[in-house]
């Protein structure tokens, strides 16, 4: 089974993604986790992504793309992948698209994580880290002190720039000037797009999703 994941940063995808993966006894890999593998084995792709970073630059999707179908072609895959964070643009999706009919693998379904704009400022302005050890805390407001802190003690809780109110607000408008088009190509080519309510317990959640891949 492939299943792309859809969805705005906080929505809680990434760890949802972990949980259907487990259920569906699959990898979940995000783009990211293929390019440092590929960094790290010294593939042929992997190098040439490596002089894009070590430039600064954005890695092309060509290449991106190059190690993805590597990626998928390996036999750890061959039951499936959960895939969080290959496709942001229609690009992307197209490109992966080409991927999966080179390797004569079918696109099971989108699972597009959809949350109000207030509910998703809500959660992630009340996201603070130590500054200390980055522990994560929620419900714990900006300057509390995390007692506990190996690394510093009593470190002081902060909250990350692009969780302040404005900037998730600033993050939702590009993600929906992205994402809009993206959904509207996978249904215009008759991918199975389910929208999944990503407000809730972890849990309630996650069985919605299940449900959503023919699994709950």
């Amino acid at each position: 089974m492939i299943v792309v994941l859809l969805g705005p940063p906080g929505a809680g995808k990434g760890t949802q993604g972990e949980r259907i993966a487990a259920a569906l006894g699959v990898p979940k890999i995000a783009t990211g986790d293929v390019l440092r593998a590929a960094v790290k084995a010294g593939t042929p792709l992997g190098l040439e992504a490596k002089g894009y970073m070590d430039r600064g630059d954005l890695v092309p999707d060509v290449v991106i793309l190059g190690i993805m179908k590597q990626a998928l072609a390996a036999p750890e895959q061959a039951r499936g992948v959960v895939l969080d964070g290959v496709v942001r643009t229609v690009p992307q999706a197209e490109g992966l698209a080409a991927v999966l009919a080179e390797l004569h693998r079918p696109l099971d379904v989108v699972l597009l994580f959809t949350i109000a704009e207030d509910a998703l400022v809500a959660r992630l302005s009340g996201r603070t880290v130590c500054d200390g050890c980055q522990t994560p805390f929620t419900g714990r407001a900006p300057s509390e002190t995390h007692a506990e802190c190996a690394q510093s003690p009593k470190g002081t809780l902060v909250r990350r720039k692009d969780d302040e109110p404005d900037a998730v607000r600033n993050r939702m408008r590009v993600y929906e000037a992205q994402t809009a088009p993206v959904v509207a190509w996978y249904r215009a080519h008759g991918a199975n797009v389910a929208a999944i309510d990503a407000l809730g317990a972890l849990d309630v959640v996650q069985a919605r999703a299940l449900k959503a891949v023919g699994k709950g």
